[in-house]
């Protein structure tokens, strides 16, 4: 017999299809009623795969009393409730690494588009204004200073990067990071005093919630440019919407929002932003390797019961 798993989400119609191969797969999604049918057929689930923007409550874990190991396409994991996991020892896995060098790539091109106006020089063109007037001048790019919250594999990756443009980079996370050569900064305020351009790579969760604020934005300061690729979560949005607004800084580009996939009006109107539909990782590239590593990861755990990329 199939090893039955269940499915919180969409995921690629390919790997469903494999899924649905290699294991009895029952695509939650498609109940009409779910808390129904997890009350008269949840205890069968020994597995559950989701991904991050989906994730696991702790009545969705509560509702299987089966289950084993909780497998996310995805590297965040703050909506997965991972205490009601633990707590009943589920193994968690995501799946690190293999989304890294994408998600570098998209906030260097989100870095590049919002300090050379790029996405509104698009619109400018597209308006027909460029037969009656000239663009704005930009900023340049190359041999400016790059401030990385977060030194992790992306931010290293986007530190990689940045060399490429003669940038200067320093560098503020929880601690010091011994095999990344550039300078650490332990205050956060002070790395947006000295960059030109902030770029948030951290993880999300309750601890670095608007770890992005007020303080921070100031000191950044008129001459600066904020990037986010992580978690909406990071950035107290309230304050960056008035920050860009009032010219505190000069522009922001933003791939993940706090309430996604809802955007404040305010910046809708704003032609210092740069407004991406979080889409960092997703490439056909990246979304094909992460849901190979969550097969990987349950083939491994129901095999020798271990996982390949444990969250713990």
């Amino acid at each position: 017999m199939k090893t039955c798993i269940l499915q919180n989400g969409r995921l690629s119609p390919a790997f469903e299809t494999v899924l649905a191969t290699e294991f009895d797969l029952c695509p939650l999604w498609q109940e009409p009623d779910p808390s129904a049918f997890l009350a008269q057929h949840g205890e069968k689930y020994v597995g559950l795969v989701t991904s991050g923007p989906v994730g696991a409550s702790a009545a969705l874990i509560s509702a299987l009393p089966s289950l084993q190991i909780i497998c996310s396409r995805g590297v965040g994991h703050e909506k997965i409730d991972v205490k009601a996991a633990q707590s009943r020892g589920i193994l968690v896995s995501n799946t690190p690494g293999v989304l890294t060098d994408c998600v570098a790539d998209l906030a260097f091109g989100a870095l590049l588009s919002v300090g050379r106006g790029i996405c509104a020089a698009d619109r400018f063109v597209r308006r027909g204004d460029w037969q009656h007037q000239r663009f704005s001048l930009t900023v340049r790019v190359s041999g400016k200073k790059l401030g990385i919250v977060g030194m992790g594999g992306v931010g290293r990756a986007i530190a990689r990067r940045a060399a490429g443009f003669d940038m200067e980079v320093r560098y503020n996370s929880r601690r010091m990071v011994p095999e990344v050569t550039h300078d650490f900064e332990a205050s956060l305020t002070k790395l947006a005093h000295w960059a030109d351009f902030l770029v948030v790579s951290a993880p999300g969760g309750p601890d670095t919630r608007h770890l992005i604020s007020a303080e921070v934005l100031a000191a950044l300061g008129g001459k600066g440019f904020l990037v986010n690729v992580s978690r909406g979560t990071l950035v107290d949005e309230q304050v960056l919407v008035q920050a860009l607004a009032t010219g505190m800084i000069s522009g922001a580009a933003l791939d993940v929002f706090e309430d996604e996939p809802c955007v404040p009006e305010a910046l809708l109107a704003m032609e210092n932003v740069v407004l991406l539909p979080h889409i960092a990782s997703g490439t056909k590239e990246t979304f094909q390797a992460m849901e190979a590593l969550v097969l990987e990861n349950l083939r491994s755990f129901f095999s020798i019961g271990r996982l390949l990329t444990p969250i713990f």
